[in-house]
Order: structure tokens, then sequence, then C-alpha cells
């Protein structure tokens, strides 16, 4: 009889035969072993794809650890490890009109994935503050003596260059921008300051700095970086990953409202194809729309996005208030003349201004025209009497000053108030967070109505904000109304609006627009570290070339295979004993049948 050998699963080593007779029945299962088997090969794979590699409903594993990371960085309070060789740094000078400030960001080596972006973060020092230093005043000063730039410029830099690692420097990228006080020098002042800086500085200092890593830029450009910034501490560009159809599905990108004293700003992101009403329309749009790749591959599409950014100049919160005022005074001072009356011009016939809580006295208007006024705390009239100034036309798709406005997709959006938007709501209303137009009026209207000396014994008990003071109390009622009218009138928002969260910080950090001007001007060093990388060898190729989601597949697909082939083989040798042991018994099958005819042939004769 012959024998069964088990050879071609094992190392020749392992090359053995048994007998079909004494073949243990472990290597020899039922058909129900078989199916069970079967079964737990399967639940085992399933588990395998639901645990590591996330999907489906089961993805909160992946989700969590993705979620505490992003919480990690954006929370990240630690002092930076400036042992850490792998540590990268940047600086980026911010000019502004009072004063200048330089901020130190950081960042781990890229992690190789295209799709991702650098994780920038700022830096701290060994008591965990961050990096930052101002000088006062600003560099438009410097208008009639240019050749001082550079030693203006020096006490940032120096303080800078004492927390970065000395080894770091040469690979440190340096940005000096210039913001709204450079924008008003005439063209050959601002050349003449940024042309000592490209001359200077790398003399006394080895960082990583060329001519165009100092301008004077725009107010569109400060938008986006600021719409940059909010939205990557958000976490909105890190992409979900669709493994059904090895794609990434973009996160939606919140959109940035800030009404600081002066100006008013609105920056959000608007599909690749927008309407416009006019000729004269696309015209303006080109001037207020920007497009850009953050991406460290230009011929990656993921990261491109449109933008919509405009500055409206005078629509400001105290810009705003000193422009009714003298429109107020003007109006008061003809009606006086031309109907011979003095109101105005004692305490004892002031102005009613509904815009100021009830019963509170004020004066406005230059020494020679003083004029008095007196609340009335009328929120609903208040409003009324701003929607003038915010000088809307006629025309579609515009909002204030009659500029090009791309439509918004409301219920589909989110938006993020700053500065005055955050101050309207909270100091006083103590509504800050997700914005609710029905309540918020009705908090506005009873802070109005209700009488100033009320009202400052509120204040002197400390119910108000820690940062309130009596010039917010004051102008609470007319900033209300302007908020309210900006947002509903002029940017054409619906009452029922409920995707505004208006806030100071975020994840508890005033976020520059610094931060997003380092993130887009870093933005093709990945792919520095990504080539790198892939000079590494073959393996570390194909490793960047295939996304971690197809290679989970092709683990489980193999193990699959292995297991149907060995159920295979032991249905093969189920065959083969089976045979074998028929075989055996045919014989003495046919010699008991003998015995037995010759039995009754024998009782017979």
């Amino acid at each position: 009889m012959g024998r069964i050998s088990l050879s071609c699963l094992f190392p020749a080593s392992w090359h053995f035969s048994l007998s079909p007779v004494v073949l243990p029945r472990l290597l020899l299962p039922s058909l129900r072993q078989l199916l069970f088997l079967g079964l737990l090969a399967g639940l085992l794979g399933l588990l395998y794809l639901l645990l590591v590699t996330g999907k489906g409903q089961y993805s909160w594993i992946k989700d969590d650890n993705h979620h505490r990371r992003h919480l990690a960085r954006v929370t990240d309070v630690e002092a930076t490890d400036i042992s850490n060789p792998d540590l990268n740094y940047g600086l980026v000078v911010d000019c502004g009109s009072s004063g200048s400030r330089v901020f130190v960001y950081c960042w781990p080596q890229h992690n190789g994935n295209p799709h991702d972006l650098l994780d920038i973060r700022q830096m701290r020092d060994q008591h965990r503050k961050p990096v930052v230093m101002k000088i006062k005043p600003g560099i438009s000063e410097l208008a009639t003596t240019p050749e001082k730039a550079s030693d203006y410029i020096y006490p940032l830099l120096s303080f800078a260059a004492q927390h970065i690692p000395k080894s770091k420097h040469q690979e440190t990228p340096l940005y000096i921008l210039c913001t709204a006080g450079m924008r008003v020098l005439p063209e050959s002042q601002q050349e003449a300051i940024l042309e000592d800086l490209r001359t200077d500085i790398p003399v006394h200092f080895n960082f990583l700095f060329s001519d165009s890593h100092v301008e004077v830029i725009s107010g569109k450009q400060e938008g986006v970086y600021a719409w940059i910034g909010i939205n990557f501490v958000l976490g909105r560009f890190n992409h979900v990953d669709n493994e059904d159809e090895a794609t990434f599905v973009r996160k939606r990108t919140a959109g940035v409202l800030d009404m600081g004293g002066v100006s008013t700003q609105i920056a959000y992101e608007v599909p690749k194809t927008v309407s416009v009403a006019s000729p004269q329309q696309e015209e303006v749009a080109k001037n207020l729309l920007a497009e850009f790749n953050l991406g460290c591959d230009a011929h990656r599409t993921e990261h491109v996005y449109r933008v919509y950014v405009s500055t409206f100049l005078g629509f400001g919160g105290n810009a705003a208030r000193q422009r009714y005022e003298e429109n107020l005074v003007s109006k008061t001072v003809l009606q006086n003349k031309l109907l011979g009356k003095h109101q105005g011009e004692s305490a004892e016939s002031p102005i009613l201004d509904p815009c100021l809580p009830a019963d509170l006295p004020d004066e406005v208007g230059p020494p020679e025209q003083r004029l008095h006024l007196r609340g009335t705390g009328d929120f609903a009239l208040c409003r009324l009497l701003l929607q003038p100034f915010l000088n809307r036309t006629n025309d579609t798709q515009t909002s204030l000053n009659g500029i090009y406005q791309p439509p918004i997709n409301y219920p589909n959006s989110q938006f993020y108030g700053f500065s005055e938007f955050y101050y309207c709501t909270e100091d006083v209303l103590r509504m800050g967070g997700d914005y609710n137009a029905s309540s918020y009026a009705i908090a506005a209207k009873t802070y109005c109505a209700t009488q100033w000396k009320t009202l400052k014994e509120r204040f002197d008990r400390g119910l108000y904000a820690s940062h309130a003071d009596v010039h917010r109390l004051k102008y609470q009622c007319f900033k209300s109304a302007w908020m309210y009218e900006v947002f509903h009138s002029g940017f054409s928002f619906p009452t029922g609006y409920e995707n505004l969260k208006t806030a100071l910080l975020v994840y508890d950090k005033e976020v520059q627009w610094t931060l997003g001007a380092i993130l887009y001007r870093t933005r093709f060093m990945p792919l520095r570290d990504i080539q790198q990388e892939s000079l590494k060898g073959a393996h570390s190729h194909w490793r960047h070339s295939f996304p971690l989601m197809n290679t989970h597949y092709l683990f489980l697909a193999c193990f699959l295979v292995v297991v149907l082939s060995i159920m295979l083989y032991v249905l093969r040798l189920r065959r083969i004993h089976r045979r074998a042991v028929l075989a055996s018994a045919q014989p003495v099958i046919s010699i008991v049948g003998f015995q037995v005819v010759a039995a009754i042939a024998s009782y017979f004769l």
C-alpha cells in the first residue's frame, strides 16, 4: 500500500511521509471542521480589514488617532526641543504700521506623503512662551532714512537667531513682509527701504534669504494668508481618504470675517466657475479672487484653492462710528443754520442719538463745533440709520461699497468672525461662540434700552468681560447694530444663518496671518524630503508609490489565498485517504464472501 508524502508546502528539510492508515485525524478533518476553519479564516481577515485599514463605520480607530494628532498639533504648548536634528525652522517678520514683530516657526521633517502639508507650529521657548518679539515704531517711519532699515530690523533677527540652533541657520528661511504702513508710501521710498534690507541682512545673518523674501504685500495677499492660517489650524486641509475610489475627499473650508477698528475683511473659498453679472464685474472679480496651490507638487490639485478676499477701509467699528458722528454734526449744523435752531449746542437741548444707551450723555465734533448728544437706546432705529453708511447699490452680487461679492452657498458654508464680531457678541452680551441672529438682536435691543446708570453699576460690579472698558460700554449699542447690519445687509447673510462662530482665539491661540504666509511660502519644501526618501532604494520608492491602503488589501488577499490553498490541499489528502482505505478493504471483502459461499456449499453437499 502506498504512503502519502507531505512535501509540497514545506522546505526540503521538513519532507516526511505518513501511512494513510495511521494518518492523524488532525490532518484529515471532517467537512464540518473544514467549514469551521474557513469561516474562522474569513472572520480573521474581515477583522484585520476593519481594525487595520479602518474602513466604514469602524474607522473610529483611525479617525480617533487622527483627531488626537490634530489636537496635539494645535494645542501643543510644550517647549520646542531644539536638540532634535530633524526639526526645521522658519522666520516671518511682520512689518506693520505701528510696529514690527518676528515670529519663529518650526516643523518636523515631512512624512513623505505628497498629499500632506508641513506640520508647522509656533516655536516655544523653555518657559513654553511663543518665540515672538515686537519693536516700535513701524518701519514706514524710516521713509526719509532708508539706510537705517537694516539697523531697525537687527534686534528682531538677533533675537530669533538666539533661539534657533546655529547649525540650522543656513537652512532656515527668512521672510520680511510689510503691510499697511508701507503700502501708503511712494514706491520709490518703499524700494529704498527694501533694498537696504536685501543688501545688509545677508552680511550679518546666515539665514536662507533672497531678494524675493522681502516685499510689500497687498491687502489681498494678507487676507489670503489669514484665511490659510485659520483653516490650517482648524485642520481643514487634512483631506479624508476615500478608500473605495482611492481618492481624497476635501474638507469644507471655513470663511473668515474680521472687523477691526478701521476696516472690515471677508475671505472665503469659491467654486472654480463663478458667475458675474456684467463685464465690469468680471474685471473686478479678477482682482478679488486668488487661486493658489498649497501642495508641494504643482501637478497635484487636491490642495488648489480659489479664495475671494475683499477689504473695506472705513468699515471697521471705530471708523464707522466716526463717519456716523461726522454726518450727524454736519447735518445738525446745517439744520440749525437754516432753521435758526440751537439743537445740540448745550446739554439742555441735546441731539437724541438712538445708537447710544438710554440717557447716556456724550459730546462729538471738533472743539469749535462741539455738540451734545443723549442716548435713547433704540436698537431698531439705530440699525435703520446705519444702513446708508453701508453704501449698498442696486447691482446684483455686490456687498459693501457696491463691491462685487461671489454667491455664497449658505446652507453648506461655515464662517468664523474675529475681532469686533467677537467683542460685540461676548464682551458685554456674553454670547460669543455660535451666533444666532434672533437671540443677538433681542440681547442688543435690551442692552441699548437699559439706563446708562444701570449699565455703569453692572460694570463696576464686574459683570462684564474682564477686558471690557467704559468705551466698550458707551459704544456697544452702536457697534452691535453696525455688526448686525454689515453681516446681514452688507454681506447679505440671511437672518436664519446658523453657521457663524465668533471667536477671539482658535484652539486657545491667536492665529496670525504670518502662519499662513510661511505655510504658503514653504510649500515646496516637502518635495525635497520626498525626493531624498526616494533615493533610499527601490523598496522606499515602492512604499511611497502605493498607498498604505493598497498594501493592506494585498496582504489580506495573500492571506486568503494561502488559507484556500491549505484547505484544498487538505481536501486532496482526504480523497487520497478514502481511496486508500477502500482499496485496502476490497480484498478483505472478497475473502469473506468466498468463505461464506464455501460454507454454504459444504452444508448442502
